[in-house]
């Protein structure tokens, strides 16, 4: 059973907006899939409130501020969306129990000096055992000068970069909803599926 844990030291860097669309990835290949929410804002637990009856089902995985419950058994696939700053026992669980770790990057100064060590810390793990860790650009422009900075700087990580994101209301306006990417017809957010090509064959692997 793959666990796939969302993480970033730093607050508002997309961390639910990934966190949501991989649990309805999952979902829409039929997966039976929990998502978890150890953040205190609860956003991906609010979003699983807002999904519609008729969309593919997506389970709660019950995660405490110092405990992570065990999912039941016929779970196939575990996304968990982690807060900022996470640290101590829950840190040492969740790390413990991932497969996975995806980290959401912005392109600014602040959000790559602030995530530095952690991604350091990651590579550590990555060597030390079977964990995998994936970095992804979130709003990025690829015109921007901050865009050549991000790549610049996770070019020097020695971790694979699984694909950058634009900046689109598709995101807000799905999540509002209760929906990802995954939940509409292909048409409507093209774009935003070439994007994630690379991020699904990661995950799958």
């Amino acid at each position: 059973m793959p666990v796939v844990v969302v993480a970033n030291p730093k607050g508002g860097v997309g961390k639910s907006t990934m966190a949501t669309n991989i649990a309805g990835y999952f979902a829409s290949q039929g997966h039976a899939v929990m998502l978890g929410d150890a953040d205190r804002q609860q956003s991906s637990r609010l979003w699983l409130g807002l999904r519609p009856p008729g969309a593919r089902p997506i389970a709660t995985w019950e995660v405490g501020q110092e405990h992570v419950a065990k999912p039941p058994k016929g779970t196939t696939h575990v996304v968990l969306d982690t807060p900022a700053g996470m640290h101590g026992a829950l840190a040492r669980e969740v790390l413990r129990l991932a497969d996975k770790v995806v980290v959401p990057l912005q392109p600014s100064v602040f959000d790559i000096f602030a995530t530095r060590s952690f991604l350091d810390e990651m590579a550590e793990h990555a060597k030390a055992s079977k964990l995998q860790v994936g970095i992804v650009g979130m709003r990025v422009d690829e015109r921007t000068i901050a865009a050549d900075k991000l790549h610049e700087f996770v070019d020097s990580l020695g971790l694979p970069v699984l694909g950058y994101l634009r900046q689109t209301q598709n995101y807000i306006q799905l999540a509002a909803r209760g929906l990802t990417l995954f939940d509409v017809a292909p048409g409507r957010v093209e774009r935003d599926l070439e994007q994630w090509k690379n991020i699904c064959k990661w995950l799958d692997r």
